[in-house]
């Protein structure tokens, strides 16, 4: 019985594996309003209703490793070195893998300009990622010795996946990332203005 399921377990692994190949490839080679899930079900030799079985839209082809990126940030902040802050950990993780910067694989750059290129993509991705709240604020929770569902945490957690949205557009995106996770770290204080006087 255990081996009966762990052939449908692979069989059904490897038939999301082919779908999101395919769908890569024809999304890259043509754009991604170009193609329709019907083309990728054929390139993928299944059918469009066991496509939607392993994924409830076109936009979910694309960001088939959803599970794995959360899963990554939460390692980012729980496996940090011991002289690195949570927020040092968390930026430089969401620089790596959200911004993008420092990959020299051309078909990731691809990837992200494909993203970047295509509102409905972009949207999907900016709801996406703000899923991950409840993984994020949970590890940032724990590792400040705070209470499950701490306000605090939920908070930054909040700003710290909206930050990389903020900062798209940016002349410089990684120093912009960084600037606000410098806002996050220290607070805010006014730019080093002296509040103003509210009895005036």
């Amino acid at each position: 019985m255990d081996e009966t399921m762990g052939r449908r377990a692979r069989k059904k692994a490897r038939t999301r594996q082919a779908l999101a190949d395919a769908a890569l490839e024809l999304f890259l080679e043509r754009g991604y309003d170009a193609v329709g899930v019907r083309e990728v079900a054929e390139a993928a030799d299944v059918s469009v209703t066991t496509l939607f079985k392993h994924f409830p839209s076109k936009e979910a082809l694309v960001f088939d490793l959803d599970e794995d990126l959360e899963a990554g940030m939460v390692a980012a902040v729980r496996d940090r070195a011991p002289d690195c802050s949570v927020l040092d950990a968390l930026c430089a993780h969401l620089v790596r893998t959200r911004l993008c910067l420092h990959s020299g694989e051309p078909d990731v750059r691809a990837f992200y300009a494909m993203v970047e290129a295509t509102p409905a993509l972009r949207e999907y991705q900016d709801r996406m990622w703000l899923r991950h709240e409840t993984a994020l604020a949970a590890v940032l929770a724990e590792a400040a010795g705070a209470p499950e569902g701490d306000l605090r945490s939920v908070a930054l957690a909040r700003f710290a996946l909206e930050a990389p949205q903020l900062v798209r557009g940016a002349e410089d995106p990684e120093a912009a990332m960084r600037e606000i996770f410098g806002l996050l770290e220290r607070g805010w204080d006014g730019g080093g203005q002296a509040p103003p006087d509210r009895r005036a």
